[in-house]
């Protein structure tokens, strides 16, 4: 493969479009995939342990696939929450057009496929979902991280799942140091060598559990 990753801008491996019967939100359905993406044959390991270890998602506003590859976080979403805005934001074009044409051809509509300086500065999120690329390296993971944890609304949570031999547990704590204050990070569930990681920011005042008598 060379130089050209599923994280590359514009990879230089031969498209290679493909169908594939996948099922998402319950539901069985064909999309499109192409070489030069992320687990272009199937949902990814990482990916359905997140499915299988997260609450349903908001049922409205503005909700962020980081990483999206073909799409099957941001699909997923969009059909669990049709009167949502979902966000699906890669730095690989192909797959930005995967997303576009897969959303299109199930209806959905609302989807947004955007490379990350394309999102609106003033858009703020009621949840994320994301298997990061953990493989673009610790620095560029991090500053992805610092990017759009921040841009989470008031009482909103990102959700991650991340391998545990590629450094989950070292990532749960830098987190945990990173966001500080007004967040809180713990391990959510563990499953076929994955952890999923809870990023929670906080309202103003925090939100605390209620003691019952």
């Amino acid at each position: 493969m060379g130089s050209d990753h599923y994280f590359s801008a514009s990879p230089a491996s031969a498209e290679n479009l493909r169908r594939i019967r996948v099922t998402l939100a319950g539901r069985d359905v064909e999309v499109t995939t192409a070489g030069g993406v992320f687990s272009p044959d199937h949902v990814d390991t990482g990916t359905a342990v997140l499915f299988a270890n997260t609450p349903p998602p908001p049922p409205g506003g503005n909700l962020l696939d980081l990483g999206s590859g073909w799409g099957p976080i941001a699909l997923t979403l969009a059909i669990e929450s049709p009167h949502a805005t979902v966000w699906a934001v890669d730095v690989n074009e192909r797959a930005l057009d995967l997303v576009r044409r897969n959303a299109a051809a199930l209806g959905l509509d609302n989807v947004n496929a955007a490379l990350p300086d394309d999102v609106p500065d003033d858009v703020v999120f009621r949840g994320i979902r994301s298997n990061p690329p953990i493989r673009v390296g610790k620095n560029e993971l991090h500053g992805l991280l610092e990017r759009w944890i921040p841009r989470l609304d008031e009482r909103a949570d990102a959700w991650l799942v991340v391998q545990r031999n590629l450094g989950s547990d070292s990532l749960q704590r830098w987190l945990a140091a990173t966001f500080e204050h007004g967040y809180s990070v713990h391990r959510a569930a563990t499953g076929r060598g994955f952890r999923v990681l809870k990023v929670r920011r906080h309202g103003s005042p925090r939100s605390e559990p209620i003691d019952l008598p």
